[in-house]
């Protein structure tokens, strides 16, 4: 079984299993709470479970992108069990997850997964269906865009008020069976503490 954690918008957490699927899933769109919340988040998650953390064999972690503070504290989080645990971390793009849901549930063609990134922005992740695994394909890396300027991207948008801790840790099962690698286990920030990253560029790491 996989915990899954992200806390790139709001907080959430899943306990998914490779046959059976999300066996739970728990959390909140409240963006400013997440260091409260998520401790409470993976108890109650491994509790509808009824699994215990030893019964865990891996950790998925949502790498965002995400604001500074939010993003670190789930990313921490899921850092702690897995040490505590002695078991493997594995990071997933945020966006990954949310365009994986929505492939999963019938939609179709090229994709835009928006995320609010304050300041009059999105943040920003192109994709073009899935391939022969189920598994998203990215055609973009996660940028900033102004909210005005939106109209100038390519593909049908999907805004995302939350990333689904199921959906994150199915994929990064998937990923595992059919051999992908998986990103480096470093946090997609929206921008650096203070600065501001132009209109169009990368997220920072």
């Amino acid at each position: 079984m996989l915990l899954a954690i992200d806390t790139s918008l709001g907080t959430s957490v899943a306990v998914v299993d490779p046959e059976r699927g999300v066996l739970a899933e728990t959390g909140t769109e409240d963006t400013m709470r997440h260091a409260e919340l998520v401790g409470p988040a993976i108890r109650d998650a491994l509790a509808e479970a009824g699994v215990s953390a030893a019964g865990i064999g891996a950790v998925a972690a949502g790498m965002g992108p995400g604001p500074f503070t939010g993003l670190r504290v789930g990313i921490a989080a899921a850092e702690a069990f897995a040490l505590g645990i002695d078991r493997p971390l594995l990071p997933v793009v945020s966006h990954d997850a949310v365009a994986f849901r929505w492939y999963l549930e019938g939609g179709s063609g090229p994709l835009r997964v928006l995320t609010d990134a304050r300041r009059r922005e999105f943040a920003f992740s192109r994709y073009d269906g899935v391939d022969a695994e189920g598994l998203p394909i990215r055609t973009a890396e996660p940028a900033l865009v102004a909210r005005a300027e939106l109209a100038e991207v390519p593909g049908t948008s999907f805004e995302a008020h939350a990333v689904p801790a199921g959906a994150l840790g199915i994929l990064a099962l998937r990923a595992l069976e059919a051999g992908r690698e998986l990103p480096p286990a470093q946090p997609l920030y929206l921008r650096s503490p203070d600065v501001t990253i132009s209109t169009g560029k990368r997220v920072s790491r």
